[in-house]
C-alpha cells in the first residue's frame, strides 16, 4: 500500500490557529514606574503618569521625552501586549472641614431652600462652585442655577422676580469694563429690581481658568487664538483629546477632579462667590 507525508498533521484545528505570536491581550494596571512599548509607534517608557479623567497615560523613554497615550490595549509588556487600565481611587477620609474651608457639620440636614437664588452663567460653573460651597449652601438653604450664557439674564430676573425676601446673586464669566457682560451688569442695576440683585464676576476668560494652573501640572493656562474654540483650543495646548464635545467633557471632569479645596481656586474667584452667599443670605 502507498504511503504519504501529511504535512499538514491530523487536525489543523485541534490548537487555537487564531491565537497571536505574542498572545492574547490581558489586562494590566497602569502603575507608575512600569516600563511599556506602544505597539503602534514603538515608543517605549516609563509610565510617569495616569490621568484617570482623560483616560490618557504619559510614557517617559530614556532621553526623558514624554508622549501621551490613550489606556486600553496596543502596548506591550516584557514582549506579552496588554490592555492597560488606570489604578482604582482610595476612597476618600471623612473631612473634619468643608471644601471651603469652613468647620464641617457632620450629619447636618439641608435647610429648607430660601426664595433666594445664586445664578452662574454655565454648567461647568455650577460644578465648581458646588464642589468647593456645596455643603455650606446646603446648610444655609441657597439654591445655585445656571443661566447658560447672561445674554437673556434680564428675562431670566423678569420671570424671578426678585424683591427684599427673594434677592439674586449672579457670577458673570469675563466680567471686565467695555466687555459685554459689564453692559448687562450696569443695565440690570439702573433697573427696579438693580437693589435686589449683585452682579460680581471674575476676569477669566472662562471658570475652567479659575483653577490654578500648577493643579493640573502646567505652569500657566495657554493664550488660545481669537479664532479656535477656547476650550478646545485649551485642550490642544496642553496635548488633552479635543475632538468631540465628549472630549471637552472629559477634559472638564479631569480638571474639576483636581479641585479638592479652595486652596485649589485662584482668590479672584473665591471673594466674588463668598460675596454673593453673603448678599442672599443677609
Amino acid at each position: 500500500m502507498a504511503t504519504f507525508n501529511d504535512r499538514y498533521g491530523s487536525d489543523v484545528l485541534s490548537t487555537d490557529w487564531r491565537k497571536p505570536k505574542n498572545g492574547r491581550s490581558v489586562e494590566k494596571t497602569a502603575e507608575l514606574g512600569l516600563v511599556v512599548e506602544e505597539v503602534q509607534s514603538d515608543f517605549c517608557g516609563e509610565i510617569v503618569k495616569v490621568e484617570r479623567d482623560l483616560g490618557t497615560l504619559i510614557l517617559e523613554d530614556r532621553r526623558q521625552k514624554r508622549r501621551t497615550f490613550p489606556l486600553g490595549p496596543g502596548f506591550l509588556l516584557d514582549g506579552v501586549p496588554v490592555i492597560l487600565v488606570a489604578p482604582t481611587k482610595a476612597g476618600p477620609a471623612a473631612p473634619t472641614r468643608t471644601a471651603s474651608g469652613s468647620i464641617a457639620v457632620k450629619n447636618a440636614p439641608a435647610r429648607v431652600a430660601r426664595a433666594s437664588r445664586i445664578f452662574v452663567e454655565g454648567r461647568h460653573d455650577a460644578e465648581l462652585v458646588e464642589k468647593v460651597w456645596g455643603a455650606d449652601l446646603r446648610i444655609e438653604g441657597v439654591v445655585v442655577e445656571y443661566l447658560d450664557g447672561v445674554d437673556d439674564l434680564s428675562e431670566h430676573l423678569r420671570d424671578f422676580g426678585p424683591g427684599p425676601e427673594r434677592k439674586v446673586g449672579v457670577l458673570v464669566d469675563h466680567l471686565v469694563p467695555g466687555s459685554k457682560e459689564s453692559r448687562i451688569a450696569q443695565s440690570v442695576a439702573k433697573s427696579p429690581v438693580g437693589r435686589h440683585v449683585l452682579i460680581v464676576g471674575h476676569p477669566f476668560v472662562d471658570i475652567w481658568q479659575a483653577v490654578k494652573p500648577e493643579r493640573l501640572g502646567k505652569d500657566a493656562w495657554p493664550t488660545v487664538p481669537r479664532n479656535l474654540e477656547w476650550k478646545k483650543g485649551v485642550c490642544q495646548a496642553f496635548g488633552w483629546p479635543h475632538r468631540d464635545q465628549a472630549d471637552i467633557a472629559r477634559a472638564w471632569k479631569h480638571i474639576l477632579g483636581k479641585v479638592n479645596s479652595f486652596a485649589d481656586l485662584e482668590p479672584a474667584l473665591l471673594g466674588r462667590v463668598e460675596e454673593l452667599i453673603d448678599f442672599v443670605t443677609a
